[in-house]
């Protein structure tokens, strides 16, 4: 069964309220290049990580205009077991997605950092990516975003420190430590969102101990899948944990399987929430059509 819940974006169209600033689906060539619109820059950046101790490697995407004399929220956006930093870039694409965005007015400036979620001295995506201490990397990286990586952001990057300016999502396993760490650290991370979360999603109960926290902290808390990925029921129990404790979430189902098609049009409808007014308190005002 092919069927969407669109959460704020219907409701919000509707009435009239930010209709500019949002898109209910993704609109036509959303992910291709365009001729002579501004566009953003990709640097390569390599930090001390205190956790692994190594130096590790990541991708920053600048907006379009970045200057040093303002500072920028930032988006974490995160790749899935078989990938690593260059995942996304390869094939997300999503420095194109978002100059695209900026052209047209979508959304607000922000840094988006693409690091390696494989936390380990040999952080490759070779040999067996699914054996244990592959895994285990994956979780070991939480430490090396909060102790390493952030602090090296906010020391060599304009960007605002405060947890309201800061974002986490990912494809895959790295849905699955988006919501994992975005959840498990409110009060580093408001904005959460979670493509296709993998099985390393934790159960909700352990997600989400205290839903009181969530309402009061979270500004957007953001669940896509394809509605024919085997993955789905890990976004469902999500979903149907937070209904039942009536915290405010967006849950977006759309066709498609376990893939970038999937996980595009997560970022593109996503981003464009991030680090504007929103009222959570539309959230539950949705429903699935068929």
């Amino acid at each position: 069964m092919k069927h969407f819940i669109f959460s704020l974006f219907s409701l919000l169209l509707c009435n009239g309220l930010y209709a500019q600033d949002f898109e209910i689906q993704p609109t036509a060539n959303f992910d291709q290049e365009r001729i002579g619109i501004p566009t953003g820059k990709i640097d390569t950046i390599h930090y001390a990580s205190k956790t692994v101790d190594t130096v590790r490697r990541a991708f920053v995407y600048l907006p379009p205009g970045y200057s040093e004399t303002r500072k920028y929220p930032v988006l974490y956006l995160l790749h899935g077991i078989g990938g690593d930093e260059e995942e996304w870039l390869r094939g997300g694409r999503p420095h194109v997605i978002l100059d695209n965005l900026y052209a047209d007015g979508k959304i607000e400036p922000m840094i988006v950092v693409l690091p390696n979620g494989r936390a380990m001295k040999d952080d490759r995506a070779a040999g067996n990516v699914m054996a244990p201490d592959k895994v285990e990397a994956f979780a070991t990286f939480e430490k090396d975003l909060l102790n390493d990586l952030i602090p090296f952001m906010e020391e060599n990057y304009q960007v605002m420190k405060d947890r309201e300016s800061r974002a986490i999502a990912g494809l895959s396993m790295g849905g699955g430590q988006s919501l994992n760490f975005g959840l498990g650290n409110l009060d580093t991370f408001a904005w959460v969102g979670g493509f296709s979360s993998a099985p390393n999603t934790k159960v909700p109960e352990a997600l989400i101990p205290d839903p009181e926290a969530a309402k009061d902290q979270l500004k957007v808390l953001w669940l896509s899948c394809g509605d024919e990925d085997r993955l789905l029921r890990f976004s469902e129990r999500t979903h149907e944990y937070l209904e039942q404790h009536g915290v405010p979430h967006i849950y977006y189902i759309e066709p498609g399987g376990h893939d970038f098609k999937v996980w595009k049009s997560g970022l593109f409808l996503f981003s464009q929430l991030l680090f504007k007014p929103v009222d959570p308190s539309v959230f539950g005002n949705y429903e699935a059509s068929n």
